[in-house]
């Protein structure tokens, strides 16, 4: 069996954007890892699936892939069923069961100050998409990020619809359920309470989980080194795994 070491496909979450991932991907390049960050459009749980999917189909060779936040849920449905995708990474992100959505998983445990932190603006398609205030961003998303970069990622945030968020995993078997995961947030999470990362980290049966103290949501831009630690894990785990096959 090949050797070839899979490609990492990262998937941002709601409210941030591909270049969230630049850090991680530097460092990534600098250990002969080849990624690709896609630009989730964050309409529908659905069609954000159905897109990271096609992604996954253009690419030669395993996957592993990677989420943030709402993200988590993209490539839980994603990967179900996806046997280029050898290996799940969860930063800052929910780890959903069938049923779930990124709504019901924030409110499984008390402390995320989100929904405080938000206006909703009208779509013509009916409904509405939600944004984080400026005035707010860097507390509420990314506290431990220096003032100016917290500034244009708040600029640069990419708004995600009311619906996507209430939409629910669809996918009976979510592809952490039978493929190996990892998983990475902070502790000071104001998106996502510390608590349903944890339990999303112990219900997928997590081979390697780093709880970061004073990291905020924003763990991909704070704690590249880390993020990228984890996902080259993954990579090692995958490479030998095809080796001894």
């Amino acid at each position: 069996m090949s050797d070839q070491k899979p490609t990492v496909v990262l998937v941002h979450g709601a409210f941030a954007e591909s270049a969230s991932w630049n850090g991680v991907i530097e460092r990534l390049y600098a250990q002969g890892v080849t990624s690709v960050a896609v630009a989730n459009p964050l309409r529908s749980l659905a069609g954000d699936a159905a897109y990271v999917r096609d992604v996954i189909a253009s690419i030669d060779g395993p996957v592993v892939l990677v989420g943030h936040s709402y993200g988590g849920l993209v490539i839980s449905e994603a990967s179900a069923g996806n046997e280029q995708v050898a290996a799940l990474v969860y930063a800052s992100a929910f780890v959903p069961e069938q049923g779930d959505s990124a709504f019901s998983l924030s409110a499984s445990a008390p402390g995320s100050t989100l929904g405080e932190a938000l206006d909703a603006h009208p779509i013509s398609t009916g409904g509405v998409e939600l944004v984080i205030r400026r005035s707010v961003f860097r507390d509420q998303f990314a506290a431990d990020v220096p003032a100016q970069v917290a500034g244009l990622m708040g600029a640069t945030q990419r708004p995600v619809t009311e619906a996507a968020l209430k939409d629910a995993v669809q996918a009976e078997a979510p592809g952490w359920t039978d493929r190996p995961s990892w998983h990475v947030f902070g502790a000071e999470d104001r998106n996502i309470p510390a608590a349903v990362l944890r339990a999303g980290a112990e219900r997928a049966a997590s081979l390697g989980t780093n709880e970061i103290a004073g990291a905020s949501h924003a763990v991909s831009v704070s704690q590249p080194e880390a993020v990228a630690a984890t996902i080259l894990a993954a990579v090692a785990h995958v490479v030998d795994r095809r080796a001894a096959a």
